[in-house]
């Protein structure tokens, strides 16, 4: 079966695109750059050992995505495209719901016209609302979003259910948590275009001299050290998860939801000391304010992903850090920029 791939150049896209050429998969990608490089689909296509095709397109863009549909025969779209700083969102709110949004409708229009009907949706755990109790569960109480950012993966899961019901999709949305990691070959990982906005980035930039210090966001929290607890799933698993999603909707209608973590809540000093031991030496932090909106605590209930779609995280915190430091330690400019 030959799936599409928007956003395939990203930092997940990349991995999930290279475990699905591995398991036998076609894929045709389409991306238009705006946060992911080219070297990171021809190392794709080195570790993959395999061609495949893909478009420099903007997913908004009508005509050039028919065309990607009038070429290929796609079974399933995966849906990665979309802007996704959070900080980014809040300051520029509307350029998020503009773009997430659109790119979503877009997408669902272009399937409808093409006769494809299963589609695997890249949301996160940013929908569920701040006052759930934890562990997160898929039927925990979603809306209330902290930031433009959630809200456009909030609308976009909506959007979703509703083809489902009236268009006759089969829908898969894929709430993840806090991805970490990298391709255990080195080749592969996270390269933010700016100031990274996720936490494990930012520590490994700080090990390799490219930021001075790591800021820790608040030690006064309800946790066993003071600091925020967070689901960090190696993004080899996630990867995996998309492909036990495919296999789900090829055999089921409809729509439905599953959290993507670990079931294990870690700490961004727990994290960092473990970053700490896979590079063999310490790494400057400060301790600032809390941000607005951070929560204390935030890790997923598992257990339905494990049941309907035998999937499990299987990597461990360590196993992530190792993967991180051998990206970022190979790769100290990421791809090049």
């Amino acid at each position: 079966m030959t799936v599409l791939v928007t956003g395939g150049a990203g930092y997940i896209g990349s991995h999930t695109c290279l475990e699905l050429l591995g398991q036998g998969y076609e894929v045709v990608v389409v991306d238009n750059f705006c946060n992911s490089s080219p070297e990171a689909v021809k190392r794709v296509k080195a570790l993959s050992g395999k061609e495949f095709e893909f478009y420099e397109a903007d997913v908004r863009d009508e005509k050039a995505l028919g065309d990607v549909f009038r070429r290929h025969d796609i079974g399933c779209v995966i849906h990665f495209a979309g802007l996704k700083a959070v900080g980014e969102s809040v300051q520029m709110p509307l350029r998020y719901y503009g773009n997430n949004l659109e790119s979503t409708i877009k997408l669902c229009e272009a399937m409808k016209r093409a006769g494809v009907n299963q589609i695997i949706f890249s949301s996160s755990a940013t929908v569920y609302n701040g006052e759930n109790a934890m562990p997160l569960t898929e039927a925990s109480r979603t809306g209330d979003c902290t930031n433009p950012y959630g809200w456009t993966k909030y609308m976009c899961e909506q959007i979703l259910r509703d083809a489902a019901a009236t268009e006759g999709l089969s829908v898969v949305l894929l709430r993840y948590f806090n991805p970490i990691g990298a391709h255990v070959s080195g080749q592969i990982g996270e390269d933010p275009a700016d100031i990274p906005n996720n936490l494990m980035p930012y520590i490994a930039q700080t090990a390799v001299g490219r930021r001075e210090y790591l800021r820790v966001f608040g030690s006064d929290y309800s946790t066993p050290d003071g600091t925020g607890v967070r689901d960090y799933i190696h993004v080899s698993d996630l990867a995996k998860g998309h492909v036990a999603a495919i296999q789900y909707c090829q055999k089921h209608t409809g729509c439905e939801v599953f959290n993507l973590g670990t079931g294990k809540g870690t700490s961004v000093l727990e994290l960092l000391r473990a970053f700490e031991k896979a590079v063999g030496k310490p790494i400057p932090y400060q301790i600032t304010e809390r941000r607005p909106g951070d929560l204390a605590t935030c890790y997923a209930a598992t257990e339905k992903a494990a049941e309907v779609l035998g999937w499990r995280a299987e990597k461990t915190i360590h196993d992530a850090c190792a993967d991180s430091w051998r990206w970022q330690s190979m790769n100290p400019m990421g791809y090049g920029k």
